[in-house]
């Protein structure tokens, strides 16, 4: 083949190509401007410069070199630059998550170039300036925006405006020209639409595209909320007119072609304040002494079809929101708490999951499939426990097993004495089912759940922990039970490559370093934990800890140093649960996930083939990453309303808690009674100079040798109260600190405060086997 003959022009620019990137390889510690990079080759002319511009732009488009957003450039050496998401936890600094790397890369405020919270960047590590104990980088390019709306109050100037946003790890404040103040006013909390981001010494500007109200307002700072997350607050018109055009009547047609099994007992078991009930059981007693027991889950595949425009909303939102005062539903009221909510005396279309059980709780035969039922009451937690109280002390007169058989929707029995022997065996299942997921490795995985006592205006009248009783552990029971079982059936239903794909919820095992952090903190307390026997000496801390005062922390870290649970096609098996295979089947009127594993169990009952995994693992991708939000928005919303009510208190008061986390500007404390956590600042601690002592999570004072470490009791009173922040300061009023060098074992990659390692960052390993906190619904 004849080569192209290069013109005298082409090499010449060819050669001074090569000189460009050259002066890069040998320049590589540094971002260059196009500016010094001419008076670097001692350009004076234009046409020469034009030149040296449109060549460094074909190295970069080449991928030879990195453009960032400043217009400097900076050679892309592949070994020495990372791609992650920014964590700005500091005015001064961020750090870099790199996902699948242990170590965070540390980043110096002033070396973000332009980059946010949340923002996925490229950045170039600097082997030159990075210490023993950290790697150190600089931003070089926003790949993509985590997020280009905001909230925050706004500051009206006579000509312009600042908007200070509610995120805390946004740290500058966003500028608004005049023309796009939207009629908002000087202390109102704003949503913001970014239209060009900061640059240099400029900051970003924005418009305002919706006023929420007055800062203080309960409706306007839930609002802020999820604005702040980036969660929804309204449906689309067109998706609310669609969910209303939904027939409401069951049609005959519909009814024949599913498992009809409207005359089976019934009923549902809900929180006391729920109004989508998406889980019922029945039960049935067999001739051969066994026991049929059918989970049935409202059949919201049916009514949300693909391509539709209830289906779009469902998988964006993918989730809904259990905020402290409200839900914020996946799918419209009419559907969520109407079409698909299993109400008492009511025909609903179901996907069920039915089981011969034997008196051991042994799975002698299962049936999956569409079905129509028929519920026969509605239970809360709390009236379905009186009847087992009731049942078990004998004061409910004892009923025939055939009179149970001979059920009458027309002349039902007394509730009471309907109910108590199907409730009574159904808790005796359930406790035998916990048995053996127990003795088969399941954690304990139980964390306090805070609890609220607001008025009309949702102002908090009252803090308390939810207590789980018998009736919330058979709930779960059955549904992990149903879980469970849908994922076995699809994973076994194709004995041979490609298997069926599957939506499972994984729960990986815990890294062994994690486990070692943990297990020596845990020891301060006095409490043994196995890296060999995880499982087994897990729950013995979780039986013991019960009552204590570091009940709450150590739960919550346990929880902490386990993996994040997540959506994936590929079935890792869940270590929490110590199941090898598991689904999300149970929630569907509240999980987009489960939406998907009917889909699924539908497709491959009706013979279908393997579906593409990998448009389902993207899928699983985003419903992992919009329950990530919508759990930090039900905490934020928790935080706002803990730090509202310690601000009713009586300043004077004094609250017994513990240090929950020390750092190098104070010691976090978490008052017991309300599961509160607040700051005492070092500069407040005014007997000694403290200083910290990382290896030991501790702060030492320098003359007195005193003290204060994770665990310790402490007594404060609230300094201050931050609700924009939800935030607190105490002031120390006593302490048992005694001195005296109690050492623990150093922490992998913390950023915040000392603490034992986060896995998942603030998800719960068993997000799918406990309970949503904020409003009691389960959350399995």
């Amino acid at each position: 083949m004849t080569k192209t003959k290069l013109t005298k022009e082409e090499r010449y620019r060819l050669g001074v190509k090569s000189e460009i990137l050259e002066f890069f390889e040998i320049n590589d510690d540094l971002p260059w401007a196009l500016g010094k990079i001419h008076k670097a080759f001692a350009i004076r002319d234009n046409e020469t410069k034009v030149l040296f511009n449109e060549l460094i732009d074909e190295l970069h488009r080449d991928g030879n070199l990195v453009r960032s957003s400043n217009g400097d450039y900076i050679l892309d050496v592949k070994t020495d630059f990372f791609t992650g998401k920014i964590e700005h936890v500091n005015p001064r600094f961020a750090f870099l998550v790199v996902e699948g790397q242990e170590n965070d890369v540390w980043i110096d405020a002033r070396d973000l170039n332009g980059a946010v919270d949340g923002d996925t960047v490229k950045a170039l590590i600097h082997s030159k300036r990075s210490r023993e104990k950290r790697i150190e980088g600089e931003v070089v390019e926003v790949v993509q925006r985590g997020r280009t709306e905001m909230v925050g109050v706004i500051d009206v100037m006579p000509n312009y405006a600042f908007v200070v946003p509610d995120a805390k790890r946004v740290h500058q404040d966003i500028f608004i020209p005049k023309e796009h103040l939207n009629g908002a006013k000087t202390g109102e909390k704003v949503i913001i639409q970014i239209m060009t981001w900061a640059d240099g010494k400029k900051k970003s500007e924005g418009k305002v595209v919706e006023v929420l109200g007055k800062v203080g307002d309960n409706n306007t700072e839930m609002h802020s909320i999820l604005a702040e997350f980036g969660l929804p607050i309204r449906f689309p018109e067109i998706v609310e007119e669609e969910a209303e055009n939904i027939p409401v009547e069951i049609s005959a047609e519909e009814i024949k072609k599913r498992r009809d099994m409207r005359d089976v007992t019934t009923f549902t078991i809900d929180p006391v304040d729920a109004k989508d009930f998406d889980d019922a059981l029945s039960i049935k007693y067999l001739e051969n002494g066994n026991y049929e027991i059918g989970v049935h889950i409202a059949d919201v595949s049916h009514y949300v079809t693909p391509d539709s425009e209830l289906e779009k909303e469902a998988f964006k939102r993918a989730t809904s929101v259990y905020l402290v005062d409200r839900v914020v539903p996946m799918l419209p009221e009419k559907l969520s708490n109407g079409l698909c909510s299993l109400r008492p005396h009511e025909d609903k279309l179901t996907f069920s999951a039915v089981f011969e059980i034997d008196s051991e709780a042994k799975i002698v035969n299962e049936w999956f499939g569409r079905t129509v039922t028929h519920s026969d009451k509605r239970f809360s937690y709390e009236e379905a426990q009186e009847v087992l109280n009731l049942a078990y002390a004998a004061v409910v007169p004892e009923v025939s097993e055939e009179k149970l058989k001979k059920k009458s929707k027309k002349n039902p029995e007394p509730e009471i004495n309907t109910f108590s022997k199907e409730l009574v065996l159904l808790n005796s299942l359930a406790h035998k089912l916990r048995a053996e997921r127990f003795s088969k490795g399941s954690v304990n995985f139980e964390t306090v759940e805070v609890r609220f006592k607001l008025d009309d205006d949702g102002k908090p009248l009252g803090i308390y922990q939810k207590i789980r009783q018998d009736t919330n552990k058979l709930i779960e029971e059955f549904m992990l039970l149903a879980n469970k079982r849908v994922a076995e059936f699809v994973f076994n239903k194709r004995k041979k490559e490609p298997r069926n794909t599957m939506v499972y919820r994984v729960h990986e095992s815990p890294d062994p370093e994690r486990i070692r952090v943990f297990a020596a903190f845990a020891k301060r307390f006095g409490y043994n934990v196995s890296a060999e026997h995880v499982s087994s000496s897990l729950n013995k801390m979780m039986e013991d800890v019960v009552g204590k005062p570091e009940q709450n922390l150590l739960e919550s870290l346990a929880v902490r140093t386990m993996a994040k649970a997540r959506y994936s096609v590929e079935p890792l098996g869940h270590f929490g649960l110590a199941f090898p295979f598991y689904s999300h089947f149970t929630s569907p009127i509240r999980r987009y996930p489960d939406v998907m594993v009917h889909r699924l169990l539908q497709h491959y009952l009706d013979g279908g083939s393997p579906v593409d995994g990998a448009v389902w693992e993207l899928r699983c991708k985003h419903s992992s990453e919009m329950e990530r939000l919508a759990t930090e928005a039900e905490r934020a919303s928790i935080k706002y309303k803990q730090v509202e009510f310690m601000s009713l208190m009586d300043p004077n008061r004094v609250w017994d808690g513990i240090v929950s986390g020390v750092t190098e500007f104070g010691l976090f404390v978490e008052i017991t009674e309300t599961a509160s956590e607040g700051l005492v600042r070092m500069t407040d601690l005014t007997d000694d100079f403290y200083r910290l002592d990382k290896e030991n999570y501790r702060i030492v004072g320098e003359r007195n040798g005193k003290v204060f470490t994770f665990g310790d009791a402490l007594k404060v009173r609230v300094k201050e109260c931050n609700l924009s922040k939800r935030s607190m300061d105490f002031a120390l009023v006593s302490s048992d600190s005694k001195g005296g060098g109690r050492v623990f074992t150093k922490p992998q990659g913390e950023r915040h405060k000392s603490k034992p390692p986060r896995g998942g960052r603030g998800s719960s390993p068993k997000s799918g086997g406990g309970r949503n906190k904020s409003s009691g619904k389960k959350k399995r």
